[in-house]
């Protein structure tokens, strides 16, 4: 490659850099005008109320009828709350889409360990895309399995009942954070 060609190759690549960059600072601005999207929305991810996930309006469980949620995985957390007079440990997993959603599911349960087992099997890179989660009704009606995909690939992750959760927790956790500080 002669001087010139190296020169407008490095020209075009900084045009798209900056493109890239005007890009992402409109897809990080808020709604203008009138909507119902203020805020963050919670999405629980369990069987409870006939649906595979739910969100809460007005006090009453309203069926998310979307069958699956693409975005950028921000954060995973585990947190200890109240639910029904008992004190329980959640997953929030932390989506950032075209609002920012928040799923929790039982730290225990199905949905959660396919979403850890999942994340921890990808790489930053891989996380810096946009994922696809999508909830998969099990064969029980209590039973609620997560699948996730990186593009229109499956990630696919068993586990059983020797998985290290803390390990794979704490994978999961890493990579994420790895991501989002990524600088490209």
């Amino acid at each position: 490659m002669n001087p010139q060609e190296t020169s407008d190759l490095v020209a075009s690549l900084m045009r798209q850099e900056e493109l890239l960059k005007q890009l992402i600072a409109s897809i990080n601005q808020p709604k203008l005008g009138l909507h119902n999207e203020a805020g963050s929305c919670k999405i629980y991810c369990n069987r409870h109320n006939g649906s595979l996930w739910y969100i809460m309006a007005n006090g009453e469980p309203s069926a998310v009828a979307q069958s699956a949620l693409t975005g950028y995985l921000k954060e995973l957390r585990f947190e200890k709350c109240e639910r029904r007079g008992k004190e329980v440990h959640k997953l929030l997993a932390t989506i950032q889409a075209d609002r920012l959603y928040i799923l929790e599911s039982g730290h225990d349960t199905h949905f959660s360990k396919g979403l850890l087992t999942a994340v921890s099997l990808l790489t930053p890179q891989q996380l810096y895309s946009p994922l696809t989660i999508q909830p998969q009704a099990g064969t029980d009606e209590s039973v609620l399995f997560c699948r996730v995909w990186v593009g229109s690939e499956l990630v696919i992750a068993s586990y059983n009942e020797q998985t290290n959760w803390r390990e794979v927790s704490k994978q999961a956790k890493a990579c994420v954070k790895a991501a989002s500080e990524m600088v490209f």
